[in-house]
């Protein structure tokens, strides 16, 4: 009787670590699904912030062009300004 009274809280301590670890196998299947199908979507602020980016991309090019076409025109000036002084 003693003997079962101190094999009892022992039988309890390494059936509770059998027990974590059958619960971490069988949840695991679970968590790497709903890992995958969040790398697989994408959240609003994540497309909030991805579309912010792009339009900042694209006014930044926008204006590069802007400039671009300035500075040309500027130049086409210039050539007819020394055209007629010649």
């Amino acid at each position: 009787m003693k003997r079962s009274l101190i094999l009892l809280p022992l039988a309890a301590l390494a059936l509770g670590g059998c027990v974590r670890t059958a619960a971490s196998i069988v949840t695991f299947p679970v968590k790497a699904a709903a890992q995958g199908v969040d790398w697989a979507t994408t959240s609003q602020d994540e497309a909030d912030r991805n579309y912010g980016r792009k339009m900042r991309k694209q006014e930044a090019r926008e204006g590069r062009e802007a400039q671009k076409r300035a500075k040309e025109e500027q130049r086409r000036r210039e050539r007819e300004y020394r055209r007629r002084d010649d």
